[in-house]
């Protein structure tokens, strides 16, 4: 092998070298793994092709191992893949592919090696190494990406515009894979994703999705969120992003761009969490603000409200991304909404009161609320920025003190509308929601301990106060 690979892959070459023998079908390793062993990238999956039928390979490779994996074909596609261990092994005949202008079905006919290498997206994904007896470890490389490899570019093997064409996702995977690999995509290549952006439409939007959490999930997520807006693929698959981009001027008075404002956020989280979800609520958390843009002579630009209509947004572009509609939602929902929270506490005399509804609505969320809000520093003002953080450590230092004292976070008042209703004998009524809102807020507010007996008692008081008596 041109690389050095691990014992349990040497037998497993060895046993796929045995099948393809046996079948008449010269075998091949090709795609990521190569590229990925290249690179000294740890990789776990393997593409086999092979001169012949893909699905009597897999077949034949799984009566060799134990434990005999099961074989999950796919006949559509005429492709194979096992389980082996830890590791996910796809067999597949070598094959060429035609398309219509409007689809992106291919006819598949089989084909040769040339074939299938003709057929990959980019040259460092059309690297093949041998597996066959006579010529094993031999690279196959029709397309130089060896050098490329080399060189850290991202190009095509054939003409740009036929590839993006056959599978426009193809043009995210150019621009996933050099945020990924801090490669360079080459001018002509990202000429031709600005000219072939509208295919994308002919992509479902799940593939679409996926390409882009792949993004979010890189070092730097913003190489490739900038490259998505600057080849103009971002204003197709998420206008509302693009649309931060940009800055009007009234009377001398600008604001900052909230398009480069957001991508360098989201480099900060990338810096601090691997949680693709916070990486989206950092992505989101000002996606309000064109809507909520206004001009004021005293004030000058103003986006007042931007966290509560953002908050109000993300349902609607979580379902058009296929995004899942469940607790990831409903926890970038709570940290767009309570984004500028922290933030307005270091403006102000940070009270206790203050301080307990933030931990009261953030609940488990509160951390990573602070992740965010101290991403979302970003001025060029350096005096500026560090009176921010400053202040920010204080409150943190005030949610430490306060949560440790009062146990606010993920709280429930200790009295429920069930002792209500028992105490005073009364059915769910007004009266009910009312005495419970009070007590919460009494609480909040430091008017009373957190605690059982106070919250009773505060509770008979204000019942009285509302003509209900304990019987």
């Amino acid at each position: 092998m041109i690389f050095a690979i691990t014992e349990e892959e040497q037998q497993i070459f060895k046993i796929i070298q045995k099948a393809g023998h046996n079948l008449s079908a010269p075998t091949y390793v090709i795609g990521g793994y190569v590229r990925d062993r290249l690179l000294a990238r740890t990789t776990k999956d393997l593409d086999i092709v092979c001169i012949g039928d893909g699905i009597k390979l897999a077949e034949e490779v799984a009566g060799y191992l134990r434990p005999i994996p099961r074989v999950t074909i796919y006949k559509r596609f005429g492709t194979a893949m096992l389980r082996h261990r830890d590791r996910e092994i796809e067999f597949v005949g070598a094959r060429k592919e035609s398309y219509r202008s409007d689809s992106r079905k291919p006819f598949v006919e089989v084909g040769s090696l040339e074939d299938d290498q003709n057929r990959r997206d980019f040259t460092i994904n059309a690297l093949a190494v041998s597996l066959n007896e006579d010529d094993y470890g031999q690279i196959i490389d029709p397309f130089n990406g060896l050098m490329d490899l080399e060189d850290k570019i991202i190009k095509t093997p054939l003409e740009p515009g036929r590839t993006f064409s056959d599978d426009p996702l193809r043009m995210m995977r150019a621009i996933r894979f050099a945020t990924q690999l801090d490669f360079q995509i080459t001018e002509e290549t990202l000429k031709a994703i600005s000219k072939y952006r509208n295919r994308i439409g002919i992509v479902s939007q799940e593939r679409i999705t996926v390409e882009f959490c792949k993004i979010l999930e890189c070092a730097k997520p913003s190489i490739g969120l900038r490259l998505l807006f600057q080849t103009g693929l971002m204003h197709l698959i998420f206008p509302e992003l693009a649309a931060l981009e940009g800055v009007e001027i009234i009377n001398g008075i600008g604001h900052k761009d909230n398009f480069y404002h957001t991508l360098q956020v989201v480099d900060n989280v990338a810096s601090t969490s691997h949680n693709v979800w916070l990486r989206w609520a950092a992505l989101l958390h000002d996606i309000a603000k064109p809507p909520t843009k206004r001009f004021d002579d005293k004030a000058g630009w103003t986006f007042h409200g931007h966290e509560a209509l953002g908050a109000a947004m993300i349902p609607r572009i979580f379902r058009k991304m296929k995004l899942p509609l469940d607790h990831k939602m409903k926890y970038v929902q709570n940290l767009v909404r309570l984004h500028l929270r922290p933030i307005s506490l270091t403006n102000e005399n940070i009270t206790d009161s203050a301080v307990r509804r933030l931990l009261y609505e953030a609940g488990d969320d509160i951390d990573d609320l602070m992740l965010l809000c101290q991403a979302d520093i970003t001025s060029k003002n350096p005096r500026k920025v560090q009176r921010y953080l400053i202040n920010y450590e204080l409150v943190k230092e005030s949610l430490r003190t306060i949560e440790e004292k009062d146990r606010i976070r993920n709280w429930q008042p200790p009295i429920t509308g069930e002792i209500i209703m028992q105490t005073f004998q009364i059915p769910p009524s007004k009266e009910v929601g009312i005495l419970k809102n009070a007590i919460r807020e009494a609480i909040l507010d430091g008017q009373i301990p957190n605690s059982y007996h106070e919250a009773y008692t505060f509770m008979l008081a204000k019942g009285k106060e509302l003509g209900l008596e304990v019987p």
